[in-house]
């Protein structure tokens, strides 16, 4: 009897606690104005969408407005998506994670990369591999690449940061290589796989590379200012170039959502290979990392999910595992860290998981 009446008391508390969450975070979306925040914003609770806005401009040269379907770059979330296509080629047997990509590669140019770095080093950021786009980034021509292989010349001959598996180095170079893997492996074009294997079955129709020339409608255009260092924005065309396996799909809140439901309740991976992506694996930065994933634990609850940012981009994917809870996003301008999106994601996450993130 006891326990019948704690778990009613847990049920009903739950509730009440739900829905003042939700009203507070309905005043927050409508207090938000234009001058704090350029984007748009999902709010979803157990899978479903309590409340969706966008706020500011598309395009502030033509005072286009943004909207909720807006495509927005979305930066190093694209990593996802490639964690995804080698869990599953892992999942088919077709990958070992833990053998030297030579296996796969047997032609890749750098002979150390190719007979030591190993996928799991790459979906962890271990691999000694740099991130190409910021340490090449005077070399990129943003509109010379339309194949994946196409970005191996910017960093083939680059020398490893470290020794394979003994320290985290963000990189983007690593998922380019994995996407190359992919393509090896799968026999298909990478943009084809991830089109056919992940976007499709999550119904993610709206979500694809574009060019960085190319007229899309209801595409955002990014304005940097330089990450909070300058009050005069600049389009950030310029830094860009077509999508790869380490970045720059472009999506909308809604198919990130999408996205986000799919890979939660394993549509996209078995349940053994979707607790092996979200298995913290080592320590990046700020959080743990599973296999293409953040995972962050310095909060009350387990938070997963991945950020983008670049010049005039900064994106955020958020599960709130405890509260059930998934946050998404997209701003089409970058931040210092104190504003904008970064001001955004910083309410959710002391909201829902009910702590100051300590100094």
């Amino acid at each position: 009897m006891k326990f019948k009446i704690l778990f009613l008391f847990t049920i009903i508390f739950s509730s009440i606690y739900s829905q003042s969450t939700n009203s507070e975070i309905k005043d927050y979306l409508n207090n938000l104005n234009d001058s704090e925040f350029s984007g748009a914003i999902l709010i979803a609770k157990n899978d479903e969408i309590i409340d969706k806005r966008a706020y500011g401009l598309s395009s502030i040269e033509y005072d286009v407005k943004n909207k909720i379907d807006t495509k927005f770059n979305i930066a190093s979330i694209t990593k996802m998506f490639t964690a995804v296509a080698a869990l599953q080629l892992y999942e088919k047997d077709k990958l070992d994670l833990k053998t030297p990509i030579g296996k796969y590669l047997p032609d890749y140019p750098n002979e150390i990369v190719r007979n030591s770095v190993t996928i799991h080093q790459l979906l962890t950021h271990t691999s000694g591999l740099n991130n190409f786009y910021v340490n090449d980034l005077d070399k990129i021509k943003n509109s010379d690449y339309e194949e994946i292989s196409d970005f191996v010349p910017l960093f083939a001959n680059d020398t490893l940061l470290s020794k394979p598996g003994t320290k985290y180095d963000y990189s983007g170079t690593g998922f380019v290589v994995l996407g190359l893997i992919i393509e090896k492996v799968s026999g298909e074009n990478y943009y084809d796989y991830i089109k056919e294997n992940i976007l499709e079955p999550a119904d993610m129709f709206a979500t694809s590379e574009i060019q960085v020339d190319s007229i899309v409608k209801n595409k955002a255009s990014g304005y940097t200012s330089g990450f909070g260092q300058n009050e005069n924005l600049k389009k950030n065309e310029y830094y860009l170039t077509k999508a790869s396996p380490a970045g720059f799909y472009y999506s909308t809140v809604d198919d990130l959502f999408k996205f986000s439901k799919a890979l939660r309740n394993y549509q996209l991976l078995d349940k053994e290979t979707t607790d092996l992506m979200l298995e913290p694996k080592v320590k990046g930065y700020n959080t743990h990392l599973g296999y293409g994933i953040d995972i962050d634990n310095r909060y009350n609850q387990k938070i997963i999910g991945h950020s983008g940012g670049w010049y005039g981009i900064h994106c955020e994917l958020m599960d709130f595992l405890d509260d059930n809870y998934t946050i998404v996003i997209l701003s089409n301008i970058d931040d210092g860290g104190k504003t904008g999106a970064s001001k955004v994601a910083d309410y959710f996450k002391n909201l829902i998981a009910e702590k100051e993130l300590e100094n």
